[in-house]
C-alpha cells in the first residue's frame, strides 16, 4: 500500500509508519496518536468517521483548525498539519474559559521569556555599548550563565515550539514550527558545541578569543515567536466577537404571567405558550406574537435596520430585540434553540468555519511551502560558504540560514482566507444578511445578474382583495366562502389574502379535501360536495374554462393595467367569479433597485403573475425586462439558460414556487419573510427581508473577497520579499543583511497584520 487516508482529518500518510488500529478485520492508519485515539472512542465504523469528518467539519462539540477544519477532536490541541492550537468548534461563548485559558498561559511564558532571557541579551549586547562588560562576558562564567538561561528560555518557556514541530514531523507534515525549531535549534547548539569545546573553535570564530556565540539570538527569537503567539490569538479571539455579541442579546430572565400575577423566570424555563409582560426598555427573551398592548421595538440588532417598528396585536417579536417604549404582553411561540437568534447564531458559527475556494490557491502554495524553504535556507547556507563574500564564511552562512528559516511564514498564507471570511461572516449577521457558507460569499462577490421574484419580494407580501366580482346569479358571501376554503391549505400570499377578506366579511369556511396545489397556477380541491378551481387566468384558459363575458374582461384587464391581480374562482358548473388583489410594492424597492443598478448588476424581474400586473409592478422600480405567467420550472429554465451566456446569477425569491430556482441560481438569496422551504434552498437569507439587504449582500460579498486577495498578497509578498532578503541576496549590492532577530519579529508580526486586516471587515460600510 503506498498511501493511507487518516479517517479523522483526512490526511494522506504512510502505512509503514503511520499509527494504526484493527476495526472489523480493517486496518485503519492514522497521522497521531489523538486522531488513533478518536477512532477507537468513536462506536461508528471508519468509513462513516471519515465522511463525518469530510462533510461536517468543525462539529459543535469539538475543537478544530482555524487553517484547516477538517481537523478536529474532543480535546484541546495542537493541529498535525499547522501546529496552531485548535479552537472550539462551537458557539464562541462556549469555548472563552479554554481560550482566557491558552491566552493566559502565553503571557505567563512570554513574561518568564522577558524575565529570564533579558541577562542574556544584556551579557551579548551590552559589551558593545558598555565596553568595561566585555571582560567578563568572554569568561566561561558568562558563557555558562548564558547556557543555562537560554536552555531555560528555549525549552522552558518555548516549549511550545518544540511540541508542535515534533507534532508535524509525526505528522509528516512540516510547517512554520518545523522552520522555527530549526532556526532556534541551529543558533543554539551551534553556541553549545563553540563553548563545549573552545580547543576546536578556529580563530576566525572568534573576535580577540572570545568566540561568536548566539543564545541571545535563541533567546530572542523564542521571545518575539512568543509575543507573536499572543498577539495572534488576542486578534484570532475579535474574529469571533459578532457572534458573542449575539449571544449576549438574550435575557437571563423575563417576566411571566401566572394566575395573572407578574413572576420573574429564568428564560431557560419559559415554555411555548406562556404569556410574557414586555416593559419599556425590557429585552425580548423568546420569539413570539403579542397578544395586548403595544409598544416600539427596535430590531436593529438581528435586521441591521437602525428604525423602531411599531408592534401591536398580532405583530410577531423576536429574542434579542428591545422595546423601547410601550408595553404589551406577547405569546411565546419559540423558545431555547428554536428562537430565531438561536438559528441565526447556529447559522453563523457554521459559516465561519467553512472554506472559500480562492483558499484553494493558498492551500497548494502552503503544500510546497516549507519544503521549499529548507531547500532555499540549504542553498543560502551553501552559498555563503562557496563565495565567502564575509569572513568567518561559516557564521554568515549559519545566520543567514536560520534567518531564511525563522522569517518564512506559511501561516501568513493559511489565515488569509478564514480570517477574512470568519470576520465577514459575523459582519453579515450583524446588518440582518446571513450567508450560509464561505462559498456562498465569495459567489456573492462575482455576480452580475440579479432575478427576482414580484410577490412577497418586491411587494409586500401582504396583498388585500380590493374588489370582487362574482358571475351573475353567484352570492359574493359564497364565492369568498368557496374560495377561502380552497386557499385554507396554501401558503401563498394570495391564498392568505382570500382568506383574511373571507373573514372579515363574516364568511364561514368550510371543510377543504383533496387539496392540491399547482405552483404557479393556483389550487383545487373539493369543497361542499364540488372540486373548486381557484387560480390565474393562464391555469383558467389551460383547464378550457369561461372567465365571464366581454364586459367583464375588460373590467378585469383595467385592473391588472393598475397592477391588480386577478383570481378567479370556478366550480362544477364554471366560471363562478374572480378577485381583484393589490399588493403594493414596498416602500424601499425603487430606490433598492436603483442601488443595485449602481453596482453594475441587470435586473430581471420574473413572475407568475399576469403580464400586465408584472409590467406595471416592473415599470415602478424602472426595470426593463421582465417575464409573466413564469412557471417555477420557467423560472428555472430562464436561469439555467442566463448562466449559460456567461452570467453569473443571484436569484432573490421567498415562496415554496421559488426553490427550485433559488437552488439553481450561482446564490440564492431568500427573503426572510418567506417561507421554511425557500430559506433552506438559498445560499444567504435577508432576515428582515427588506430589498436594501441585497445590496448590503452584494456589497459585503465584494468586500470579503478584496479583503482576502488583500492579505493573500500580503502574505504571498511578505514570504517572496522576506526570503530573499533573509538570504541575503541585497549584499553585493547594499551590503544589507537581516539579523535573525529581526526576521523573528517580521515573521511573529505578519500573521497578525493578516488577522488585522481581516478586522477591518468589521466596519465595512455597508449601505
Amino acid at each position: 500500500m503506498a498511501s493511507a487516508i487518516d479517517p479523522i482529518c483526512g490526511m494522506t500518510v504512510d502505512p509503514a509508519t503511520a499509527l494504526n488500529a484493527n476495526r472489523d478485520g480493517e486496518l485503519f492508519y492514522f497521522c497521531c496518536d489523538s486522531c488513533r485515539q478518536r477512532f477507537l472512542a468513536d462506536e461508528t465504523n471508519g468509513s462513516d468517521v471519515c465522511c463525518q469528518e469530510a462533510d461536517q467539519p468543525g462539529s459543535r462539540n469539538a475543537y478544530i483548525c482555524p487553517m484547516h477544519p477538517e481537523v478536529e477532536q474532543a480535546e484541546p490541541g495542537i493541529c498535525p498539519l499547522c501546529g496552531m492550537d485548535l479552537e472550539w468548534g462551537g458557539l464562541p461563548g462556549e469555548g472563552d474559559k479554554q481560550e482566557l485559558a491558552d491566552l493566559r498561559a502565553l503571557y505567563l511564558r512570554l513574561f518568564a521569556a522577558l524575565v529570564v532571557g533579558a541577562p542574556v541579551v544584556v551579557l551579548a549586547m551590552g559589551p558593545m555599548l558598555i565596553p568595561s562588560l566585555r571582560p567578563f562576558a568572554a569568561t566561561n562564567v558568562a558563557h555558562g550563565i548564558q547556557l543555562i538561561l537560554t536552555s531555560l528560555v528555549v525549552f522552558g518557556a518555548g516549549w511550545p515550539i518544540w511540541q508542535r514541530a515534533y507534532v508535524s514531523l509525526v505528522a509528516r507534515s512540516p510547517n512554520m514550527f518545523t522552520l522555527l525549531a530549526m532556526g532556534i535549534g541551529a543558533a543554539y547548539f551551534y553556541s553549545l558545541t563553540v563553548i563545549s569545546f573552545p580547543a576546536q573553535v578556529p580563530a576566525s570564530l572568534s573576535r580577540n578569543g572570545d568566540p561568536f556565540l548566539y543564545f541571545e539570538a535563541a533567546t530572542m527569537i523564542t521571545m518575539l515567536v512568543l509575543l507573536g503567539q499572543v498577539l495572534e490569538l488576542k486578534a484570532r479571539r475579535q474574529t469571533g466577537s459578532a457572534i458573542r455579541e449575539l449571544l449576549t442579546l438574550t435575557p437571563a430572565t423575563a417576566i411571566r404571567i401566572i394566575d395573572g400575577e407578574d413572576v420573574e423566570t429564568a428564560v431557560e424555563e419559559l415554555q411555548i405558550g406562556d404569556r410574557i409582560r414586555v416593559r419599556p426598555g425590557a429585552r425580548i427573551a423568546v420569539d413570539g406574537i403579542v397578544i395586548e398592548g403595544r409598544g416600539c421595538v427596535d430590531e436593529s440588532m438581528i435586521t441591521g435596520e437602525p428604525i423602531p417598528l411599531d408592534k401591536e396585536a398580532g405583530n410577531q417579536v423576536v429574542a434579542g430585540t428591545v422595546n423601547q417604549s410601550g408595553a404589551f404582553v406577547m405569546e411565546s411561540q419559540r423558545v431555547g434553540k428554536e428562537t430565531m437568534l438561536s438559528h441565526i447564531v447556529d447559522l453563523v458559527a457554521a459559516a465561519q468555519r467553512s472554506r472559500a475556494p480562492v483558499q484553494q490557491l493558498a492551500d497548494r502554495v502552503a503544500a510546497y511551502f516549507v519544503p521549499t524553504v529548507m531547500v532555499v535556507a540549504v542553498l543560502t547556507f551553501l552559498a555563503w560558504i562557496i563565495w565567502q563574500p564575509l569572513q568567518p564564511a561559516i557564521l554568515y552562512a549559519m545566520v543567514n540560514a536560520i534567518a531564511v528559516l525563522i522569517i518564512a511564514c506559511p501561516c501568513a498564507l493559511g489565515l488569509a482566507t478564514p480570517m477574512s471570511i470568519m470576520v465577514a461572516v459575523g459582519r453579515g449577521a450583524q446588518c440582518g444578511v446571513l450567508v450560509r457558507n464561505a462559498e456562498s460569499l465569495q459567489n456573492l462577490a462575482r455576480v452580475d445578474t440579479l432575478v427576482i421574484d414580484k410577490t412577497g419580494t418586491v411587494t409586500s407580501g401582504k396583498p388585500t382583495i380590493t374588489e370582487v366580482i362574482p358571475a351573475d346569479g353567484v352570492d359574493q358571501l359564497l364565492l369568498l366562502q368557496l374560495a377561502a376554503a380552497a386557499e385554507s391549505n396554501s401558503e401563498h400570499p394570495l391564498a392568505r389574502a382570500v382568506t383574511d377578506r373571507a373573514k372579515s366579511d363574516g364568511a364561514a369556511m368550510p371543510f377543504a379535501a383533496n387539496f392540491q396545489s399547482l405552483d404557479g397556477f393556483g389550487v383545487i380541491a373539493d369543497v361542499m360536495g364540488q372540486t373548486i378551481l381557484v387560480g390565474s387566468d393562464a391555469f383558467f384558459r389551460q383547464q378550457g374554462i369561461d372567465m365571464g363575458g366581454e364586459s367583464i374582461n375588460q373590467r378585469l384587464a383595467k385592473l391588472q393595467d393598475r397592477g391588480a391581480t386577478v383570481v378567479h374562482v370556478a366550480g362544477e358548473d364554471g366560471w363562478l367569479g374572480a378577485m381583484a388583489v393589490t399588493d403594493p410594492v414596498k416602500t424601499d424597492a425603487a430606490e433598492a433597485m436603483a442601488q443595485i443598478r449602481k453596482l453594475g448588476i441587470d435586473i430581471f424581474m420574473l413572475s407568475g403573475d399576469d403580464p400586465r400586473v408584472v409590467g406595471h409592478v416592473a415599470t415602478q422600480l424602472g426595470i426593463s425586462e421582465y417575464h409573466g405567467r413564469v412557471t417555477p420550472q420557467d423560472k428555472k429554465r430562464l436561469i439555467e439558460e442566463w448562466a449559460s451566456d456567461g452570467r453569473v446569477v443571484a436569484m432573490a425569491g421567498d415562496g415554496i414556487n421559488d426553490a427550485p430556482a433559488l437552488a439553481t441560481a450561482t446564490v440564492g438569496i431568500a427573503m426572510g419573510n418567506g417561507t421554511d422551504v425557500a430559506m433552506q434552498s438559498a445560499d444567504v437569507t435577508l432576515v428582515r427581508g427588506d430589498l436594501n439587504g441585497l445590496t448590503r449582500a452584494i456589497q459585503l460579498g465584494r468586500a470579503t473577497i478584496r479583503n482576502i486577495r488583500q492579505n493573500l498578497f500580503f502574505a504571498f509578498a511578505y514570504n517572496a520579499l522576506g526570503i530573499p532578503l533573509a538570504a541575503g541576496v541585497l549584499y553585493p549590492l547594499f551590503q544589507v543583511l537581516l539579523n535573525p532577530m529581526f526576521a523573528a519579529l517580521a515573521m511573529s508580526l505578519s500573521s497578525v497584520s493578516v488577522i488585522a486586516n481581516a478586522l477591518r471587515l468589521r466596519s465595512t460600510p455597508l449601505r
